[in-house]
């Protein structure tokens, strides 16, 4: 997207008949909440004096310290293309800030700055991120509810007649592209009624903006076409679920510090330690980066996601694989990640694990280049291959013991986390599951 002055805004606004703005920010859940104003409030919000109750905002503040600020970042203005010729719709991505003209810890986006400085510190320019978000698309019932009906029954790199997704898709594309989206790849995935639409690579902030639009053009697109499009992990048992990998890499003069063409696999020392520091981390860090009960039925052996903690450049069952690309494209993925972690908060942690290898020049274990799906607990065990989580109440207390990620989320982040999941997982631990009734109501 490009860069805006404020004169360059109100300009835009004009050409293009603007009667309302979105003040938009994410919650700690990753849910993206917004304000909207008319047109005559512009020139207050662009004087960053737009006040809301943080109160009402999970994870923000008590109702005793409620007044926050919205902060808009001008090099987020986009017009919502789909919105009404009569009175389009703009839209700023906001920072928090609190009364005494501070950030607030709280903001997952701001978090995310805070991390990235700790990066810049350490002599890096940038973290260059590229994601491939999955989602499944559903049909609406006639009161416009999802329902369990699949668009389609198609398969990976399918197409019409057999993938009914594909309009919904191009359109889907069609309004990113209006939007200042570079869109790389546009496919069907390899569940009935799984996609997945790609977009350029770009610097961390950016990229987690940038999710967040995905995300919301993919749901408004779907509705127009009586389909509900979601971003659950695992939505349906037998299938394989939607992920998010995280292609990353970190640049420094201009260069990415990832290669070294005379490298082992023409990879750097550098990329080495961060794999290592990854590595040494993903357990504890995969509560943030799979935040959902249900994301750790996607976690299982079977359905390509990754649930084992290994390394590979040449078989994709490890939770981190190196592409091929080399020279400035030479990236690590890491595979485990799904869509609906709270993009700013998973990449705070992604980059700490990492530059913690970096920091302590740390080593990977070697390769694993078999699959790891087929090898036995001792075999795995030999090799030094432990497992992810397999449940959230798991994951959770693993990232209570790692004070590495504790502090790439900030106290103030970490603490309201602990406490929503573990709700959550009361929630669910406590409930009757349908599972349950089929399997033991007739039994005993």
């Amino acid at each position: 997207m490009p860069k805006y002055t404020r004169e360059e805004v109100v300009r835009h606004i004009n050409e293009h008949n603007v009667k309302f703005i979105r003040l938009q920010f994410t919650d700690m859940l990753g849910t993206i909440k917004n304000v909207e104003i008319p047109l005559s409030q512009l020139e207050k919000a662009l004087d960053n004096k737009m006040m809301f109750d943080g109160s009402s905002i999970e994870g923000f503040v008590r109702i005793e310290e409620s007044d926050m600020y919205l902060h808009p970042d001008l090099d987020t203005f986009v017009i919502f293309p789909w919105t009404s010729e009569k009175g389009k719709v703009a839209r700023f991505i906001c920072d928090i800030y609190k009364t005494d003209g501070t950030p607030f810890e709280g903001c997952p986006r701001y978090n995310l700055k805070r991390n990235l400085k700790a990066m810049e510190e350490m002599g890096f320019d940038a973290f260059n991120i590229g994601t491939e978000p999955e989602f499944f698309l559903f049909k609406l019932d006639e009161n416009g509810n999802p329902t369990l009906d699949l668009n389609d029954q198609g398969g990976y790199f399918d197409l019409a007649p057999t993938d009914l997704g594909e309009n919904c898709r191009r359109d889907i594309v069609l309004e990113l592209e209006e939007m200042g989206f570079e869109i790389e790849a546009s496919h069907h995935e390899g569940a009935p009624g799984q996609h997945e639409i790609d977009f350029k690579y770009s610097d961390a902030v950016k990229h987690a903006d940038d999710i967040q639009t995905f995300k919301l053009v993919v749901k408004t697109i779907a509705r127009k076409h009586n389909l509900h499009a979601t971003f659950m992990p695992k939505p349906l048992f037998g299938v394989n679920g939607s992920g998010m990998h995280v292609n990353m890499s970190l640049f420094k003069n201009g260069n990415n510090a990832f290669f070294d063409p005379n490298g082992e696999l023409q990879l750097s020392e550098t990329a080495y330690q961060f794999m290592a520091g990854i590595i040494r981390h993903a357990t504890n860090f995969t509560a943030v980066t799979n935040p959902t009960v249900n994301s750790y039925k996607r976690l299982v052996p079977g359905y390509e996601a990754p649930s084992y903690v290994a390394w590979s450049a040449s078989n994709r069952s490890p939770l981190l694989r190196i592409p091929n690309s080399r020279g400035l494209s030479t990236r690590l993925e890491v595979r485990s990640v799904d869509p609906s972690a709270n993009p700013y908060m998973a990449l705070s942690v992604l980059l700490a694990a990492g530059l913690d290898g970096i920091r302590n020049k740390m080593t990977p274990p070697d390769a694993v280049n078999r699959n790891i799906y087929v090898m036995s607990k001792e075999e795995r065990e030999e090799n030094g291959i432990h497992s992810l989580p397999t449940t959230l109440m798991e994951a959770l207390n693993l990232l209570k013991e790692d004070q590495v990620i504790v502090d790439a989320l900030g106290k103030h982040l970490f603490e309201n986390f602990m406490e929503a999941k573990e709700i959550e997982w009361d929630m669910f631990r406590t409930q009757v599951h349908p599972w349950e009734r089929e399997q033991y109501m007739s039994f005993y």
